[in-house]
């Protein structure tokens, strides 16, 4: 698709598309873009004039379209979009959309809806012009088949050019009996100005019943032909034209979920449980099929999908597991590249990576901060995930516990060296120096290249002509390298101490006494070029000299919050700019660095409140603009320059919450790092740690490997069993997760529960308590409990189900509740059983809430001794249908109902001598299914359903009557196109002028993880105008509108366009367009180009 000489692989991850190379070195992507719709279908085509294949794309929304790769853009240019192709009186395939391409490349076919297959012709001819491309899609056409419930179909492979396509259909009929059945399709193209018609007409020699758990077809090439009928117990071959049947069952009962086609007799099939098997079909000398041999190679993560790459590799696209690219061997497999995967996330938490002070913390300053665990994958390939975006820092070894590190300098003992070996380390008092060997020993030195070791340092670097540069607080020293011989220094004629200094390969700007500026040659051997006096009212606070602008210093003052551009030789003032408030905004380092390619160089300020503000610098007349704000933390942040290559670099930010500053796509981010500690940084790159960094702490000094940009970090614990449900102690520093287990023994699938404990820290199972046969965990929560002492310490509580095969939902139940003993063990301290599934838990003012089958229930935790509790209930409610999910605010429990939406529960504690009480106050009174609901501002409820729609959902408690306070009104709504698992509420500080605050993550099924937030309400219009015209002048692939795609839809009604939402990922792309765009974007909005990049990268900044 990218090249014609190249293969490629397209994968579709929900509303992205993701396209891949083949390496050496494995798959590489190469373009990712997000599609308006959920991707269900891909297929490759080849029209005639184009040397490279195009991508027909299906999605949920019955959009359908083709797309080929436009080389000079290095984009997805659209070829042909289809019309809406939904039909609204059909019902939807009950086994998922397919698409398939006829072997001799004449047709095209969906499937769709029940009894209804879509042909599209592809153009074979092109008689005049004007006339569709010969290899392009024609008109859509649809023929109707009496097979409804249609399990799997394939185009069978013609034995003859002239033969008509053959389709086969393996299907469900009316007495649920599975057939196999054959139609073949004739088609007559229409006229100029009308569609043309097709027939599928039966086969009756092809008729062949198969086995009840039959699943898939697979067409069998040349020379043997016919088609395999895959089984759950048997694999049937079967060859239509000779009537030839072969039946041999399977070796053991499995149930296969994925196929590919290695040669025409190698077949691979993936089953449910991972294991992946080579089908081999034998044949005799005539070309008639002997039998089948099936082998079982190997165990993967289960497939979802099979593509065989060539050269014996093979990748595994997994939707429960992660997905990997096989080897095949002869009678083995090996896993050579793995992509992690965190779908689907069954339940997730959030852990604070700052203070840890509390539950539901996120950082407010630098993106990324938050940590996210989730309980992702499905029974074997079930595992717990660390998920953090942000700059990962390996630490690659340590050199030993030191304290009050001021700042770190690395050198090069030789000047022909292409690596550094030498670091210097400055405290207050004394100057330590450590020398690296190429195989990584270390030996601190008691003297080094002439250094002065009996004060601070302020400034180590290696310059031109193999010499040295060190300041001090007292003086400037040139040494010679290889000797390490003074060849001259500086001191202030009076004496006073240097207080700041900088330098370049050419020129050192030193601050001397907090008032004058000098300047020194460094190829002159620091002869004075210019010295200025600032005076008593101007201190001085930071100085920088750029590496690549040899004609300036920048100085940044004290009194009144400015920087001035000074020119060097002469200390004029080029430019002066005011950063901030005076005595608040006082700049305390500056830096210039070439972050962006192709643009100009960036100034960086960091201000003693801890905002870093950066502006673009003309190189022409350095001049400062567009200037920006970002705040860091509420300390001064130091700043330090490190090289990435090609002329840019990356700036290190270290302050109470560190972060890395790098160039992305056009744009400075601001990334947060795993240096939780860090005090002061520089780049080392030695022969043993290249590309590194040595980095100091309070208490110690390491070298670390940092990334260059900010990326999505997943550590995981593989369960080999489902997470269904997690909890999370910060007291404790452990997770309580509820797992489901599948096995297969002799044919016969076993499920088993458990309730893991797992540490925080090193991320691994402490003790597992396994629950009764037959009873699955439904529901884990962390609470606070008394303790039987008159305190309280943390428990987990679960909730249990337990199957019943007579009954279409289980009907019993339990509440556990576990201490997590000193030794971290688990210890069931009290159970009660329960008259149904509890599908929830959750706590209100002490009482834990349980949402069991049709009823939310409050219990009291007691002691009828201090070392025996007990639950007691206090008070129920009867729900419409069954309670999904629970929220509590203050005394109010809001109930996600299974068919019902939303209804909020008043708890009032009972008064003299009567019961505790739950009482119905509001309900939100349409229909939805219900997944999960979240308490996200006063009276208001985030609520997702069943078929991938969020809803805000608002009580108006001043209504007039009664009916109107007791009814919940949708506020905001529309559709996010994945059904979403858990919400989770976060609390954290917003600024008070902030465009959004943040209120929830959402987890779905498809592995997104999304931030929600409530736009402040003087920005509201502005972005929802803003949106719109973004949607009008950013084309997405395949023409699809932007409204149609966030639309609300449900079964009961569809909306034409979202109502009161804001798409974020469509307002970011404003950043992406060209200027010219930008312009006809914000035109009419009523504020300036400016305002709205601001606003813009803001919002990329949350996430």
């Amino acid at each position: 698709m990218l090249d014609p000489d190249e293969e490629c692989l397209c994968v579709a991850k929900a509303n992205r598309l993701e396209i891949y190379t083949q390496t050496p070195n494995g798959l590489v992507l190469e373009h990712s873009r997000s599609i308006y719709g959920k991707v269900t279908m891909l297929q490759k085509l080849r029209p005639a004039s184009s040397t490279t294949d195009h991508l027909f794309v299906g999605t949920d929304r019955s959009m359908y379209f083709t797309v080929s790769w436009d080389k000079s853009k290095s984009q997805l240019r659209t070829e042909k979009s289809f019309v809406d192709q939904a039909d609204r009186s059909a019902r939807d395939s009950q086994s998922g959309d397919r698409c398939f391409v006829d072997p001799s490349g004449r047709f095209m076919t969906l499937e769709l809806y029940e009894g209804i297959i879509t042909v599209l012709p592809i153009v074979q001819k092109s008689k005049k012009k004007g006339d569709p491309e010969v290899g392009s899609l024609g008109d859509p056409v649809l023929a109707r088949i009496p097979e409804l419930f249609v399990r799997s179909s394939a185009f069978l492979y013609p034995r003859k050019a002239s033969e008509k396509p053959k389709i086969a259909l393996l299907y469900e009929d009316s007495q649920k009996n599975v057939q196999v059945t054959a139609r073949e399709l004739s088609y007559i193209a229409g006229g100029s100005d009308g569609a043309g018609s097709v027939e599928l007409e039966d086969i009756e020699q092809v008729h062949q019943e198969a086995e009840p758990g039959a699943s898939h077809l697979i067409p069998v090439p040349a020379p043997a032909y016919g088609i395999f009928i895959i089984g759950e117990t048997s694999i049937t071959y079967l060859d239509e034209v000779n009537s030839q049947t072969l039946v041999e069952p399977l070796p053991e009962a499995t149930i296969f979920v994925a196929w590919e086609q290695i040669s025409p007799q190698q077949f691979l099939l993936a089953d449910d449980y991972g294991k992946l098997y080579l089908l081999f079909l034998m044949l005799r000398d005539n070309g008639v099929v002997e039998g089948w041999k099936l082998e079982n190679i190997g165990e993967t993560s289960r497939a979802s999908v099979l593509i065989y790459l060539d050269n014996g590799y093979l990748f595994v696209g997994s939707h429960q597991g992660d997905s990997q690219v096989i080897r095949l061997g002869e009678k083995s497999i090996e896993a050579v590249q793995v992509f992690p995967n965190i779908a689907p996330i069954l339940d997730f938490t959030i852990m604070d990576m700052g203070s840890r002070g509390g539950d539901d913390q996120t950082n407010e300053f630098s993106s990324g901060q938050a940590r996210i665990v989730t309980g992702s994958g499905a029974f074997k390939d079930g595992s717990l995930r660390s998920v953090r975006s942000g700059v990962g820092m390996e630490e690659q070894g340590l050199l030993g516990e030191m304290e009050h590190i001021n700042d770190l300098f690395s050198l090069k003992s030789t000047g022909t060296s292409d690596f550094v070996d030498t670091l210097v380390v400055s405290f207050v008092d004394e100057t330590r120096v450590f020398q690296f060997s190429s195989d990584g020993d270390v030996e601190e030195v008691e003297e080094c290249h002439g250094l002065s070791l009996s004060e601070g340092t302020l400034l180590a670097t290696n310059v031109p002509n193999h010499r040295l540069l060190q300041i001090t607080t007292s003086t400037v020293r040139l040494l010679e390298l290889e000797s390490g011989m003074l060849i001259s220094d500086w001191t202030s004629p009076d004496g006073q101490a240097i207080t700041a200094a900088s330098a370049n390969d050419r020129t050192v700007v030193l601050s001397v006494g907090g008032t004058n500026v000098t300047v020194l040659d460094i190829q002159h051997n620091l002869k004075v070029i210019a010295e200025k006096a600032f005076g008593n009212r101007f201190q001085i606070a930071c100085v920088t000299v750029p590496y690549s602008y040899t004609q300036i210093c920048i100085v940044g003052f004290w009194h009144n919050a400015s920087i001035s551009i000074l020119k060097l030789d002469t200390l004029e003032v080029l430019q002066t700019e005011v950063i901030g408030e005076e005595g608040i905004s006082v700049p305390r380092s500056v830096l210039v660095s070439q972050i962006l390619a192709e643009q100009p160089p960036t100034v960086f300020v960091a201000t003693a409140d801890g905002n870093v503000l950066t502006y673009f610098m003309n190189i022409e007349d350095y001049t400062l603009s567009g200037k920006k704000s970002v705040v860091l933390g509420t300390q001064q942040a130091n700043l330090k320059s490190l090289p990435r290559g090609n002329g840019l670099c990356n700036v290190f930010a270290t302050c109470e919450h560190p972060s890395l500053i790098h160039g992305s796509d056009g744009h400075i981010v601001y990334s947060a790092i795993t240096a939780e500690k860090a005090t002061c940084v520089c780049t080392f790159d030695s022969a043993f740690y290249p590309s590194s960094i040595a980095i100091a702490t309070p208490e110690d000094l390491k070298i670390a490997f940092v990334d260059t940009e900010r990326m999505t970090h997943v550590q995981t614990l593989p369960l080999y069993e489902a997470v269904r449900r997690i909890a999370y102690s910060t007291k404790l520093k452990a997770f309580g997760l509820g797992t489901i287990k599948r096995t297969l023994e002799e044919g016969t699938e076993v499920v088993q529960s458990h309730f893991k404990l797992v540490d925080e820290v090193m991320f691994k199972e402490l003790d597992t308590y396994t629950l009764n046969s037959d009873e699955l965990v439904e529901s884990v929560i962390r609470a606070e409990l008394d303790d039987g002492f008159g305190d309280v310490a943390d428990r987990f509580i679960v909730g249990t189900a337990y199957l019943d095969d007579e009954q279409d939902e289980p009907m019993r139940g339990r509440i556990l509740v576990f201490e997590a003993t000193e030794d971290r063990r688990l210890k069931l301290i009290a159970e009660q059983a329960a008259k149904g599934a509890c599908r929830a838990l959750a706590m209100v003012e002490g009482q834990i809430v349980a949402a069991l089958i049709k009823t939310i229930v409050l219990y009291s935790f007691e002691y009828e001794t201090p070392s025996k509790p007990f639950l007691t209930k206090c008070a129920s409610y009867r729900t419409s249908t069954a309670p999904i999910d629970i929220t509590v605010i203050d005394n109010y429990i809001a109930v996600a109902d299974l068919m019902k939406s939303v209804s909020i529960v008043e708890y009032k504690r009972g008064e003299n001598g009567l019961p505790d009480t739950l009482n119905e106050v509001a309900r939100h009174f349409q229909t939805t299914w219900a997944t999960a609901v979240a308490h996200i501002d006063e009276n208001t409820y985030l609520e997702s359903d069943a078929e991938g729609n969020l809803m805000v959902l608002n009580q108006n408690i001043n209504g007039v009557t009664e009916d109107d306070r007791r009814r919940l009104n949708i506020t905001s709504e529309m559709l996010l196109g994945e059904m979403v698992n858990k919400i989770r509420k976060i609390n954290i500080p917003t600024a008070p002028h902030a465009t959004v605050s943040l209120r929830a993550f959402l987890a779905t099924v498809e592995g997104s993880i999304y931030l929600f937030g409530l736009i402040a309400p003087e920005k509201r219009d502005l972005l929802m105008r803003l949106q719109a015209n973004i949607a009008k002048f950013v084309e997405s692939p395949g023409k699809i509108a932007f409204n149609k795609y966030r639309a609300f839809k449900n079964t009961v009604r569809e909306a034409e366009e979202p109502f009161r939402f804001v798409d974020g990922e469509v307002i970011e792309q404003f950043a992406d367009c060209s200027p010219e765009v930008q312009e006809q974007i914000v035109q009419g909005l009523g504020v300036n180009m400016e305002d709205v990049k601001g606003i813009v990268d803001g919002l990329r900044r949350l996430h």
